[in-house]
């Protein structure tokens, strides 16, 4: 059986200092936690998108054993640097 997904009609307000005050629901809802980063864009007149910025380093850290303790990133940094 198929979990039905309840659309809350959840409202808000731009302030005079254009900033905005999202529903808990709605941050919930989109598994969005403090601290995220979003990429916003439009999508016609009246609609704005909000997109969860990720690091695409983040989806393959772990993926490849043995890889981050071969590496020595300080080093080469510091190597660039001179």
């Amino acid at each position: 059986m198929e979990k039905k997904v309840r659309k809350r009609r959840c409202t808000t307000k731009l302030s005079s200092k254009n900033q905005v005050t999202l529903p808990v629901a709605a941050l919930r809802a989109a598994r969005v936690e403090p601290g995220d980063e979003f990429r916003v864009e439009v999508d016609g007149e009246g609609r704005l998108l909000l997109i969860r910025q990720t690091d695409p380093l983040d989806e393959v850290i772990g993926a490849f054993p043995g890889l981050s303790a071969a590496a020595d990133l300080e080093g080469e940094r510091d190597a660039w640097q001179q």
